[in-house]
């Protein structure tokens, strides 16, 4: 049992990635889990990092991941559960599977003699530096379906889902190497995803981020930084929903025409710090903000929901958690791409007022 009645079994597949199936509160699935029996070829090298010596971030070559599947039909979803005709990466029937990645961008090594030394390591900057892209990425199965919307899953498979990030956040945290986990999701095809099966994916980075680390930064020189954000955006009128331990809100300064964050109440730095009576809300308004996200138009909104946890050494006391959705669709047949500003300089141009939007969510939300 992990927590809120969900279960966890833990098993291996053909070339002995790590795979873990939580079973809804009220599965209807018997504890015993097939065999993978399939004939795998060995998981590719791990990949190579290189810095950017004009801004001293990291960049991963995964070069493996060029070769993945790419929206394959539902006869042949690798993430489906396995058939006589389909072998795919999952060899049961399930409620909700994580596995290891098949071409991370980080892993499978967690210890090499190239691997970081340490953050300060990182901090240096120098021309032609590389480091063995240590660390480990897992996909998130929400389903056994080949198609779907976590939001319309039910309260019941949503906490699942919460307690597998919740887990593997604690696990991947505990690894060697690791410096910071990112539970996230890709929803449709104008974000890039490669697989049309609901799922998302798990980043247990070998580095703090470049964003996270402007957000230590900030947090180093404003006291109380999130409980101050917190205040200003429940006295606003961008706020969607106010519970008793969340509150989601579009930002005073939202760069994409669709932003909504989750913030909670409390200081936690990470998902697996979350308290039951959190989890259990959060069960309820998370999947009604995706659906906000489908009712605003007359096909799916397409979206990037991102679990933003702090580091696992660094900063835990300074940065809370908070899950922010992103959308790039300005309007049922436009699209916001990253431009000249945006993807040159990293300087945004808001397209929309955010209490306009606030306003256009607000009312989606209510139908939710």
């Amino acid at each position: 049992m992990v927590s809120g009645g969900v279960t966890k079994h833990a098993t291996l597949l053909a070339d002995g990635r790590e795979l873990f199936y939580f079973d809804d509160a009220d599965t209807a699935l018997a504890a015993e889990r097939a065999i993978d029996a399939r004939d795998l070829d060995a998981r590719p090298a791990t990949a190579s990092m290189r810095q950017d010596v004009l801004t001293g971030e990291w960049v991963s070559i995964a070069a493996a991941r060029q070769n993945r599947v790419f929206l394959p039909s539902a006869a042949a979803d690798p993430l489906s559960p396995q058939t006589a005709t389909n072998p795919s990466e999952i060899p049961s029937m399930y409620d909700v599977a994580v596995f290891e990645n098949k071409s991370p961008s980080f892993g499978p090594l967690l210890v090499d003699d190239n691997a970081p030394l340490s953050l300060d390591d990182l901090v240096d900057v120098g021309v032609g530096r590389t480091r063995t892209s240590v660390g480990r990425c897992e996909v998130v199965c929400f389903s056994p379906d080949h198609e779907g919307a976590l939001g319309f899953m039910g309260e019941s498979r949503m906490r699942t889902v919460i307690e597998a990030w919740a887990d593997r956040t604690e696990a991947l945290s505990a690894m060697p190497g690791i410096q910071q986990v990112f539970p996230f999701e890709n929803r449709g095809q104008e974000i890039g995803v490669t697989l049309h099966h609901p799922h998302g994916q798990i980043y247990a980075y070998p580095y703090v981020t470049p964003r996270t680390q402007r957000l230590l930064a900030t947090t180093s020189a404003v006291d109380g930084l999130f409980d101050k954000i917190l205040d200003a955006e429940r006295a606003a009128e961008r706020v969607l929903f106010a519970g008793d331990h969340w509150t989601a809100f579009v930002p005073f300064a939202a760069r994409w025409p669709i932003e909504i964050h989750l913030l909670p109440h409390r200081h936690i730095a990470d998902i697996a710090e979350s308290s039951e009576a959190e989890r259990a809300e959060l069960a309820v308004v998370y999947p009604r903000i995706l659906r906000t996200l489908d009712l605003l138009y007359s096909t799916p909104t397409p979206y990037i929901a991102a679990w933003h946890q702090a580091p696992v050494h660094v900063g835990r006391e300074r940065i809370r958690l908070s899950m922010r959705i992103t959308s790039p669709r300005r309007a049922e047949d436009k699209l916001k791409f990253l431009a000249g500003s945006e993807t040159a300089m990293g300087a945004f141009i808001g397209d929309v007022l955010p209490e306009a939007q606030a306003d256009f969510l607000r009312e989606a939300f209510t139908r939710a």
